[in-house]
């Protein structure tokens, strides 16, 4: 049945092209008056489905969608059983953005004909873009059952799967890819991409390099491997990357931006202030192209110049939502939350910056104690923008710092509702309920985060860490910040996580290594110097402890009254110890 429809829509084909010459091609009419005859045969019945199909085909063509939408329906009438007429209603119905509609069609296009790759790739395509994630991986599963060699298929499989977080099935898949052609640039790239999304620095940066020896001037491989080493602070190497990224795409403001930050990180100002110059250079003030100008400004703290410019675009463009969202964000940034409020407030809904602009609103009104204000326009947001998960984040935050948790729940969960599997929420969710003093439902929280994201590494340290808090189950508890400490190498907390498992476990030399790795990473969190003042005490280096408790204290540590309970015994301690001793007692 396939083949017939297909061969009849190429003769068509050819038969315009043969005649356009002679006379302007008329769309034919649907066969009317045949649809009336009752009890026809089969052979009728095809005829007039392929009469319809030629009309739906035609209409296609000349792009009237929703004719050739009427055409099919009245094909698919005539021959109920046909996969490829139920896979074209599908396709025509993506293109009218009738995706669950859509979705239905190409179920029952697959159910006629199992075996078909196009009908199944096309049902996993319309997955895929309504965010059924799961359904489309099984679906491409099943395409490459049918065929193993199909790389298009697996390498959607893994784009979804890094979607998804299942980082270690997204490598079996591009292994395998490799294993068939070792010269495929595409899988070497997305290779550098899972290790990236892993923390796994070393082995990102191997996939990459091997990109770029199949294709030197690979931008995104190159963009990529530039960020990788800005994160590892290696800001020589990001800085001759970006170069080379120039040399290949001079036009990209974005590269130029990171260059010139890279050259400021160096210490290199002169080649920074070459790099402004040659922006300044290609455009004139108040011209949006001086936007990026004002940006670089702004990132490095360049406050006065970054407003200079935003201001005379904004003037001369009202409209620049985008400039006037960072000019907001630079007054913000310098203290002056009245001007910032200012610019917020005038992008509009319907404006992509609107719903930030809220939240930025949303969080000067909270700093200034006018949090009541804050939830109403937040609340408002929420009305124009459903869709914004950030805004009922934002939301719950307030409630959250309100020690208002049954709202901030409230608002977690109308999240929820528009994003069922989002991870932030989620995890959120979690960390409000163990604030609430739930922790057997936090922790449950977080193990629903690993069943769709195993990978998930901040969900694995918060269960571990909370284990290690009460002293239970350590040795699993080690397990999962291990595995986490895989995904993310660098993360002070984890590395924290880590120093105070062993501190549960009796092992202070242990703990104080990773302790102190953590607070080089982390240097100002109240806790991991807490901490640190917990193992120095058990090591009886009383003076260093109490150094640290002080500290934890002057970080504004959210238990205070604990650390001084702490602060106090110490020095009780000191006291009996060394009777001479007078330190001081600000702290408390």
């Amino acid at each position: 049945m396939t083949h017939r429809y297909g061969f009849l829509y190429f003769v068509v084909l050819l038969s315009l092209v043969s005649c356009s010459g002679l006379e302007p091609r008329t769309q034919p009419e649907p066969l009317t008056e045949v649809a009336t005859i009752q009890d026809r045969g089969e052979e009728d019945r095809l005829e007039l489905a392929y009469g319809y199909f030629i009309s739906a085909s035609l209409a296609e063509i000349d792009g009237q969608y929703e004719e050739a939408r009427r055409f099919l329906l009245m094909a698919i009438e005539q021959d109920p059983d046909s996969g490829y007429l139920h896979a074209k209603m599908a396709a025509v119905l993506r293109v009218l953005k009738k995706e669950q509609e859509a979705v239905e069609y190409a179920l029952k296009s697959v159910a006629l004909d199992p075996g078909s790759i196009e009908n199944r790739a096309l049902l996993a395509e319309l997955y895929s873009q309504t965010r059924e994630d799961e359904a489309a991986i099984q679906e491409y599963r099943k395409i490459l059952e049918l065929e193993p060699q199909q790389k298009r298929a697996r390498l959607v499989l893994t784009t979804l799967l890094i979607r998804k977080g299942q980082y270690q099935a997204a490598l079996q898949e591009l292994d395998f890819l490799l294993q068939q052609d070792p010269t495929l640039v595409i899988v070497h790239y997305y290779r550098g991409r899972v290790y990236l999304e892993m923390g796994n620095h070393a082995e990102a940066e191997k996939a990459y390099l091997e990109a770029l020896k199949l294709n030197e001037s690979m931008e995104p491989a190159l963009f990529d491997l530039g960020a990788l080493y800005q994160v590892k602070k290696n800001y020589a190497a990001a800085a001759k990357i970006y170069e080379r990224l120039l040399s290949f795409y001079p036009a990209n403001v974005t590269v130029r931006e990171r260059l010139i930050h890279m050259y400021y990180k160096l210490g290199e100002n002169q080649k920074a202030e070459s790099q402004l110059e040659e922006i300044k250079r290609q455009t004139s003030p108040g011209d949006p192209g001086r936007q990026t100008l004002g940006l670089i400004y702004l990132r490095h703290g360049k406050l006065d110049e970054s407003i200079s410019e935003l201001n005379l675009i904004v003037n001369a463009w009202p409209d620049d939502d985008k400039s006037r969202y960072y000019l907001a964000s630079a007054y913000e940034e310098k203290g002056e939350p009245e001007k910032a409020l200012e610019h917020f407030e005038k992008i509009k809904s319907g404006s992509e910056y609107y719903g930030n602009a809220r939240i930025h609103i949303a969080y000067i009104l909270e700093s200034q104690g006018r949090s009541e204000e804050a939830i109403g326009i937040l609340e408002k947001a929420i009305q124009i923008e459903k869709e914004k998960v950030e805004l009922y984040l934002m939301l719950s935050s307030i409630h959250e710092n309100r020690k208002d948790y049954e709202k901030a729940i409230e608002a977690l969960e109308r999240g929820r509702k528009v994003d069922e599997k989002n991870a932030e929420l989620m995890f959120r969710m979690g960390v409000v309920l163990d604030k609430k003093g739930d922790k057997e439902k936090a922790i449950e929280q977080m193990r629903r985060i690993l069943e769709s994201q195993p990978e998930h590494a901040d969900a694995l340290n918060y269960i571990g860490y909370t284990y290690a808090e009460q002293g239970i189950r350590l040795d699993e508890a080690m397990d999962l910040i291990r595995k986490a400490l895989k995904i993310k190498p660098d993360s002070g907390y984890i590395i924290d996580s880590l120093g105070w498992v062993y501190y549960q476990k009796g092992l202070y030399d242990e703990a104080l290594k990773y302790l102190l790795e953590a607070a080089k990473l982390v240097p100002n969190d109240p806790t991991i110097v807490e901490h640190l003042g917990d193992v120095y005490y058990k090591k009886k280096m009383y003076e260093k402890s109490l150094e640290k408790y002080e500290k934890a204290l002057t970080l504004k540590h959210p238990e205070a009254d604990k650390v001084k309970e702490k602060i106090l015994q110490l020095k009780k301690l000191l006291k009996q110890n060394h009777p001479e001793s007078k330190r001081s007692t600000k702290a408390l």
